[in-house]
């Protein structure tokens, strides 16, 4: 079960298929959450919503069966309260650059950074090079091209109405590691991004002792948008994931 950022869809998840396809055998469910494109928000006006009608959603679709979950920034956040909810039929948590503090004044963050400049992706990205900007820390040409594709999409496509109520009401009403004290025995993955100024990285890391079986790695040279800026440690780290997954399931 794969979900989203704030304001995104689907999409910008797509980038780790390669990934799923080299360690073989899993079938992934993208999920599109409550205002992502195309995706009726009608009655929710809050995170907690959101996650409850995640649960919901993967109730419906996958009964009883054994799944692993994996969410960016926002959709860390809803993963993290899925693998709590569901605890008994999680395989496995991984969050990147997820969200561990949702009130934004409350975050540890870095200062904003940009450790590199890149020119030529003015041309590429027209008129959407400022919503590119707002994140990038290491601006590249590839990056600029991946996010038309995969983020601008979601951005263009999302429910402004949705969005602006479920941000309104940002948090969950409890955090997932302090309504389920107990630690998670699954393996987990949360990465972070160095320099990453939207949910940093050091709450993260506050929650290690809830993980006994969780890598845990700040990104260098890698933001908000670290999953396209280290394309290759964070496709490394998922792989690495999931074979501890297998290992831990015997599948």
């Amino acid at each position: 079960m794969l979900l989203h950022g704030f304001g995104l869809d689907h999409r910008s998840l797509l980038p780790l298929e390669p990934t799923f396809t080299r360690s073989g055998g899993w079938r992934r469910l993208y999920l599109d959450l409550p205002g992502a494109t195309g995706t009726p928000a009608d009655g929710i006006s809050s995170t907690q919503e959101v996650a409850e009608a995640t649960v919901a959603e993967i109730r419906e679709r996958l009964g009883d069966t054994p799944f692993a979950v994996l969410g960016c920034s926002f959709g860390g956040m809803i993963a993290r309260y899925v693998a709590h909810a569901l605890r008994p039929q999680v395989l496995g948590l991984a969050t990147v650059a997820g969200v561990f503090v949702a009130a934004h004044a409350r975050r540890d963050v870095p200062a904003r950074t940009v450790l590199r400049h890149e020119p030529e992706v003015d041309a590429i990205l027209g008129a959407a090079v400022e919503q590119y900007r707002e994140d990038a820390v290491v601006e590249s040409a590839d990056d600029a091209r991946a996010f038309l594709e995969y983020l601008l999409p979601g951005l263009d496509g999302a429910d402004p109405d949705a969005i602006a109520r479920i941000g309104a009401r940002y948090s969950l009403d409890r955090e997932p590691e302090d309504a389920h004290p107990e630690p998670f025995l699954a393996p987990a993955l949360h990465i972070t991004g160095r320099q990453d100024h939207v949910v940093g990285y050091a709450d993260a890391w506050r929650r290690v002792a809830h993980y006994p079986h969780a890598t845990v790695t700040a990104l260098d040279a890698a933001g908000h948008n670290l999953l396209f800026e280290q394309a290759g440690l964070c496709a490394a780290l998922v792989t690495d994931w999931l074979d501890r997954i297998r290992r831990t399931t015997g599948n």
